[in-house]
């Protein structure tokens, strides 16, 4: 009597006179997942960063932007790494910019 052990390897085993399984094929399924992500998570992702890159890149004095804090502020000065906003009427802070999540309205006038 076989054990299933030993049927499970006589079922896996090729038969005589089957056709050989191509690699690529045994593959396949991995790089359908791999497109399925790139589709769904990583392209979009990529372009979302882009697209906050050239926002920051842009920024201009008076521009209202706020904060990955949620403070919302005008800019008054612009740096490399550093921008300063006016948070009221006399409080100024400066931000990295890289903490800037987008803009909010028209520039101030």
């Amino acid at each position: 009597m076989l054990s299933p052990l030993q049927m499970t390897l006589m079922a896996a085993a090729p038969q005589e006179g089957a056709q050989p399984v191509n690699p690529i094929l045994s593959f396949l399924p991995f790089i359908l997942i791999f497109v399925v992500f790139y589709f769904l998570f990583i392209r979009p992702q990529s372009k979302k960063q882009k697209e906050h890159n050239e926002m920051l890149n842009q920024l201009q004095k008076g521009d209202r932007v706020i904060t990955t804090g949620g403070l919302i502020g005008s800019v008054v000065g612009i740096t490399d790494d550093i921008v300063t906003l006016r948070f009221g009427e006399n409080f100024k802070a400066e931000v990295g910019r890289s903490y800037i999540t987008g803009k909010i309205g028209e520039p101030n006038a």
